[in-house]
């Protein structure tokens, strides 16, 4: 044990949400190290596309002690914006970073204390948090291999503009925020592309007078937690629904932009050289997102008439296009597709944590961050306790919650591990 560097607590992840639980620690006065595998707030500065903006308005950002204060609260800040804001959070304290630090093992010993290896030194720590996120490994299904290697593929945490894309149409792969995002900004950009749509959720941006984030955060939704969610298992496996704050923020309408001419199609089933398969679900999916759009309006609506507010009259909802026929298979040449663009998201490794927190799936067992093995938290993760959890609007709470419970854990006694 003498050659490893002591710490009542070692963090791994230099994001916003590991930095926010070092920022109560230290003013607990709880000594710690933050270990970063690139610089801080990386995913952040290198994994956006240069048009990136947040979908949320600005107000949400509430870092600890640290809320959003420049002049346009109910604006979108844009990537270089989002980066000056977390900098200057950490320029509030002094956290103790460890940079370009990868953390190769973690090991719970029998006292109950953790041994954390990383690529710039070895740890013994009362306690651990691991505040990596889930964005690890980017998913590309097995079938891409099948594909024509003439047809260039690339996913979303390498996209930066459209440019990087070949000449030809693009078939951007996955209706989340990120895709839809890109496929804009390739359509703007007069690039011809396609989408496969899946079965993501869409939002209204304003609604009758107010954006539609302000009214359901009014409304408590963003204040309920998984435990009293009705359907808590479907909460935390959907899809974000998808708008944009791009240019002030709007609304995204996949029917709107196949009048424009973006080629829609359903969910891809498989490839092969050049050929794509797609499910026959592109009309349902397009429903099944008009109806969570519209189901948030009616909410909307509801509480409107319930406190009696005055607000400006909504338009009726309408269904500009539908798809003629379910295609089901395209020859990629035919179609003059030369690049896949994979937005379907991203897995968690966790594969260097030999620590007993992990279901039989291997996602991480805990309770608002706090597992049942003692010493050991999550933070970061979507609905860790709210819909905030995991985004700016509530990693203030969950980070103070979880420093809490890592000063009553260090004033207890150290115990065998049973």
């Amino acid at each position: 044990m003498s050659e490893r560097e002591h710490k009542t607590v070692v963090i791994v992840g230099g994001g916003q949400a590991g930095l926010s639980v070092s920022y109560y620690l230290s003013g607990e006065g709880i000594d710690h190290v933050v270990l970063e595998r690139h610089k801080k707030f990386h995913s952040w500065r290198e994994n956006r596309w240069d048009t990136f903006c947040l979908v949320t308005p600005n107000w949400q950002c509430r870092l600890p002690d640290f809320p959003y204060q420049g002049q346009d609260p109910n604006g979108f800040m844009v990537k270089d914006e989002i980066t000056d804001y977390l900098d200057a959070f950490a320029d509030t304290f002094n956290p103790p970073l460890v940079e370009d630090c990868s953390v190769t093992k973690i090991v719970r010993l029998e006292d109950g204390t953790y041994l954390v290896d990383s690529s710039k030194g070895n740890y013994h720590a009362d306690q651990v948090v691991i505040a990596t996120g889930g964005y690890d490994n980017p998913i590309v299904p097995p079938y891409a291999a099948d594909l024509d290697p003439a047809i260039k593929q690339m996913h979303s945490v390498d996209y930066r503009r459209p440019d990087q894309m070949p000449a030809g149409k693009t078939l951007i792969v996955g209706t989340g925020q990120s895709g839809v995002q890109l496929m804009e900004d390739m359509h703007l950009e007069g690039r011809a592309v396609a989408l496969a749509v899946g079965p993501a959720p869409r939002s209204p941006r304003d609604y009758r007078g107010r954006d539609a984030t302000d009214w359901l955060y009014e409304m408590g939704h963003y204040h309920m937690t998984i435990d009293r969610h009705p359907d808590p298992v479907h909460a935390m496996t959907k899809t974000n629904h998808y708008m944009t704050g791009r240019d002030g923020g709007h609304e995204i309408d996949l029917r709107k932009f196949a009048r424009d001419g973006v080629g829609l199609f359903g969910s891809v089933a498989g490839m092969s050289g050049q050929t794509i398969q797609f499910l026959p679900d592109l009309e349902e999916n397009l429903d099944d997102a008009d109806a969570s759009y519209v189901g948030i309006c009616a909410a909307i609506d509801g509480y409107i008439a319930k406190n009696n507010i005055d607000a400006p009259v909504a338009q009726p909802f309408e269904k500009v296009w539908r798809p003629k026929a379910e295609v089901t298979e395209i020859n990629a040449a035919d179609e003059g597709i030369t690049s896949i663009l994979w937005a379907i998201g991203f897995r968690a490794d966790y594969s260097w944590i030999d620590v007993d927190v992990f279901d039989a799936h291997g996602r991480p067992k805990y309770t608002r961050g706090v597992c049942d093995v003692p010493g050991f938290y999550f933070i970061g993760l979507g609905w860790l306790n709210t819909w905030g959890s995991g985004r700016f609007l509530g990693i203030d709470e969950d980070s103070r919650y979880l420093a809490q419970a890592i000063v009553q854990h260090a004033k207890m006694p150290v115990l065998e591990a049973s």
